[in-house]
């Protein structure tokens, strides 16, 4: 199976990997959210920061919203954690916001283990 957007992936998770080298684990979210994006500048990786994502009920905006930490490339929604491990409910979230984007491809990056760790979510 081809992976879609290998090559944008590459390009986040090795910024990804520079922000967990250089700071570790043990921060807040904001931190590794802050930090990332001098990395995506620094690598020239475009991307929108707290990116709003409109929810539609019957063609119709609804007043609530999602907010994705980024999304890069106009492409990839990348959702940051800094927490024990990856749980399903993050996956659901990720999901959820594909959809309101109509997008397909979401990462989840956790700067919380003593190991970076991301997982693909394809929609």
């Amino acid at each position: 199976m081809e992976l879609i957007y290998k090559e944008e992936v590459y390009q986040i998770i090795g910024a990804a990997m520079m922000v967990h080298r250089e700071l570790g684990y043990g921060f807040l979210e904001p931190v590794y959210q802050e930090a990332l994006a001098v990395e995506f500048q620094d690598k020239k990786i475009s991307f929108k920061k707290e990116a709003k994502l409109n929810i539609f009920y019957k063609n119709k905006a609804l007043e609530k919203f999602y907010v994705a930490d980024f999304i890069c490339y106009d492409q990839i929604i990348v959702e940051i954690k800094a927490v024990e491990s990856i749980i399903p409910e993050f996956v659901s979230q990720v999901l959820n916001y594909l959809n309101a984007a109509h997008l397909r491809l979401g990462l989840i990056i956790n700067f919380g283990e003593s190991r970076l760790n991301y997982k693909r979510i394809v929609l």
